[in-house]
């Protein structure tokens, strides 16, 4: 027997415009490259990759570097959990991947409870993690309640509310 199934792919997902908003929200934008509370190196939208003391960037390199680094959170987000989302439970997992990287997720208690099916359980477990260099940082306290409503928020009428489960379509 093999493991579970992804329900979410392999249509490429990217994040809505409310978690787009709430992880700009969270990440801010700094156009001269600093250290972030962590003590790694950031730029733009929360960008890390390939960045070094005094680097400076335009809006627009911002904007283009957030989409890029979102694509991986996205496509690791789709990867890794095999169950049906929401847009709004998919935009709040891609912000938290995007914040704690797609290793804590996947190694995470989160997910292994929302694999199973719980999804009641994973605004609890978002708001555990509120820690960096070992202490409970206030930001991180309110990115965690916001990704949590997020989650819990209910689809607007109309709008495409999840992924459908492929025995949905042959059914």
């Amino acid at each position: 027997m093999t493991g579970p199934v992804n329900m979410n792919g392999p249509v490429k997902r990217p994040v809505s415009r409310k978690g787009l908003d709430l992880i700009k929200k969270y990440e801010g934008l700094s156009l001269k490259a600093y250290r972030c509370p962590a003590g790694v190196l950031t730029i733009g939208y929360g960008h890390t990759s390939s960045v070094a003391e005094g680097d400076a960037i335009t809006e627009e390199q911002a904007e283009k570097l957030l989409r890029a680094d979102l694509r991986a959170a996205e496509d690791g987000v789709q990867r890794l959990v095999c169950v049906a989302l929401s847009d709004n439970q998919f935009a709040a997992l891609v912000s938290f991947a995007f914040n704690v990287g797609l290793g804590a997720l996947s190694r995470s208690t989160l997910l292994s409870l929302l694999n199973r099916g719980w999804y009641d359980q994973v605004p609890a477990q978002l708001l555990r993690w509120t820690r960096a260099g070992g202490r409970v940082l206030a930001g991180l306290q309110r990115r965690r309640r916001d990704e949590a409503a997020l989650w819990s928020m209910p689809e607007i009428r109309g709008q495409k509310s999840e992924i459908r489960n492929r025995d949905e379509d042959n059914a």
